[in-house]
């Protein structure tokens, strides 16, 4: 039900900017978030954004680099992504969930729904 897009292949220092978007008109109260996963390694969680995108949150390894977003209007949420680096490189999926604890957040586990994933290769 989410519809992941705006990967790419880019180099070191570069920039892309993801987009999560959905036709589910209840998003507006869901919880957002991305994560990624490289090739043998296991999903990680990247960033969060709550319904009304007062609140964000951050993985260390992208805190200051990535920000996350989220139009309600057009039901869409957003990752852009600045300063990208090899170790980048993954799959990155969207992911929402209804009922989300914040001490949960971080866990793939929490959400309910997830896209199909979008490949972001950068490269040295």
């Amino acid at each position: 039900q989410l519809q992941a897009s705006g990967g790419g292949l880019v180099q070191a220092g570069g920039s892309l900017r993801l987009s999560c978007a959905t036709s589910k008109r209840t998003f507006s109260r869901f919880f957002g978030a991305w994560f990624r996963q490289a090739p043998g390694k296991e999903r990680e969680f990247v960033a969060a954004i709550n319904w009304n995108a007062g609140y964000t949150y951050y993985s260390d390894s992208v805190k200051g680099r990535f920000t996350i977003s989220r139009d309600n209007a057009k039901n869409t949420m957003y990752l852009e992504m600045n300063s990208l680096k090899p170790e980048d490189t993954a799959v990155y999926y969207c992911a929402a969930g209804a009922s989300i604890i914040l001490s949960n957040i971080r866990s793939p586990h929490a959400y309910n729904y997830w896209g199909q994933g979008t490949l972001v290769t950068v490269s040295s």
